[in-house]
This record gives C-alpha cells, structure tokens and sequence, in this order.
C-alpha cells in the first residue's frame, strides 16, 4: 500500500479517535517562521493541540525549485499527518502554499489551509496606490503571486523584493544570534530605492518568518504599515474548527484540557535549548513542550 492510501486509510479508520482529545491543528513550515501564525492560532482559538513541524532537513524552501517542493513538502507532510493525524494543516510558508496546495489537496482528506501573501488586504488598507512586497524570490516569482496581483491589485504599483538571506538571517537570530540593524536597514534600502519607491505607505510580509521580527523594521519606517497574513489564516482555522461537526464536538468535550503544544523539527538541531528557549519567549504563555525529532517516512 503506497504511503498515500495508508494515510488515507488510517484517517477513514479513525474517524472517532480525537473524541477524547482536543482538536489538532498540524502547522508546517521548512523553518520557525511559522512561529508567526502559532501565536495568532493559540491567541484566537481555545481548546486546540498545535503540533508545529519544522521541516529544518531541507531549511530554507525559498530558494527551492517548483519541483523540489512539490515533492519534498509532499513527502514530510504525508508522513506526518500518518503519524500525528491532524484534524487540520496549515502550511505555514507562502512559498510552499503557492507551489503545494493543490498536490497535497489530491492527497488528504481534512481541511488544508494555505498562507499567501497579504495582497488584497494591502490594496485595502494602501493609500499611496502605492506598496510592497517583501518575500523569498519564490513567492515573488511565482505565477500564483501575480494572480493574486492580477485579481486584487491590477491598478495598484507593487515594488517587489525577493530575499533568501532574510529568512536565514531571521532563522540565526531565532537560534541566538543577533539582529543586524544595518543589514535590516538595506532591505529597506532596496524597497525605497526602486522607482516610486519613495511612495510606499504599505509593505506585505510575504514570509512568515519575516513577522518575527516586525518590531524592528516599524522601527525603521514607523509611518508605513506592515502586514501580514496571520490574522487571516488564523481566522480561517477557527471558523473550521467551528463549522466541522466532528472537530466541533471535540473542542466542546475537552473545553477544561490543559494545553500542550508540540514542536518537531527533521533532523536534529545542536542549539534545540536555544529554540526551545526562544519559543517560549515569543509565545510567552509556556504552552510548547521541548522539540522532538520526527522520523519521516
């Protein structure tokens, strides 16, 4: 039996095995930077078992080919949701959600909610006619990004940034290492230096990494708005919560369960108690358990 019909198997065998359980929520990203979408979940929805897997192996997925994630991102959450089996997933990475969704839909059968960028919301909320995007060169090259331009934001002037070494730079600092302020202040640089970029009044954090560390860049133009997706898929995660009869009935039965959410990475990682360290930090309630190592498939 391949891995997907036993994944499929194993969910029709199980129908009535989380009734005694809160409903779980599988967040997935190539690094943390789903930490972003966990803090608004765990904010907004009560009575939910996050399990967040990291898929640090094959960090980052921004610089990967359409190929490559297809079949990578396929692999690890095939193998995770037969072990862990979420009620939900949220693939937390714009670059993946633009590349894997549809793949992955064909594969599973509970609800997977993707991350992508902010467009329509900052065609709302711009003034100037004028914003950005911030993202990995993937998610800024992507067919599915320029649709999203296409159907949101035909009329408006998007200045584009595409950087692979953000998101590492923001994965070392979640591992102990500094902010460069300087560095940060050059990223800004290549938005403002295009042409009408001195328009901008909006930047679209197109990765969600890149929300770990808004503080610093609203530091740097406190007059732009900077936004994010999070609010969003968090939003979306709760209304299925709400709206799937099964996964209702659980969060009522368990409404008095303590929580404990799970981090997993896929390799082992030599500065785990930094992480471990960082996310309770970021999260500030306590609620992840130390990480784990899951073996995938």
């Amino acid at each position: 039996m391949t891995l997907q019909r036993k994944v499929k198997h194993l969910q029709a065998e199980q129908p009535q095995s989380n009734i005694s359980k809160r409903p779980r929520v599988l967040v997935f990203d190539s690094g943390v930077g789903g930490l972003s979408i966990c803090r608004e979940i765990i904010a907004r929805t009560a009575n939910v078992q996050l399990d967040y897997l990291s898929d640090n192996a094959a960090f980052p997925y921004g610089e990967k080919t359409a190929e490559q994630l297809i079949d990578r991102a396929s692999r690890v959450l095939l193998s995770a949701c037969k072990q862990l089996n979420p009620d939900i997933v949220v693939i937390a990475c714009n670059t993946a959600s633009t590349v894997v969704l549809p793949h992955l839909r064909t594969q599973l059968s509970m609800p997977i909610v993707g991350v992508v960028p902010a467009i329509k919301t900052a065609a709302g909320l711009c003034k100037s006619n004028t914003f950005a995007l911030l993202a990995t060169p993937g998610t800024v090259s992507r067919d599915y990004t320029q649709q999203l331009i296409n159907e949101h934001a035909e009329k408006h002037k998007i200045i584009r940034v595409g950087s692979s070494e953000l998101v590492k730079h923001i994965e070392a600092h979640i591992h102990g290492q500094p902010i460069d302020s300087n560095y940060l202040l050059t990223v800004v640089k290549q938005l403002t230096e295009q042409v009408d970029g001195d328009k901008i009044d909006t930047v679209v954090l197109g990765c969600t990494h890149f929300p770990l560390i808004s503080e610093y860049f609203k530091a740097i133009k406190p007059n732009w708005q900077w936004i994010d997706s999070g609010l969003a898929i968090a939003e979306r995660v709760n209304n299925l919560l709400t709206m799937t009869d099964a996964i209702k009935k659980t969060a009522q039965e368990t409404s008095h369960a303590n929580t404990a959410h799970q981090l997993w990475l896929t390799q082992p990682n030599d500065q785990q108690s930094t992480l471990d360290s960082y996310i309770a930090s970021y999260l500030s309630d306590g609620s992840f358990s130390a990480s784990q190592i899951l073996t995938i498939d």
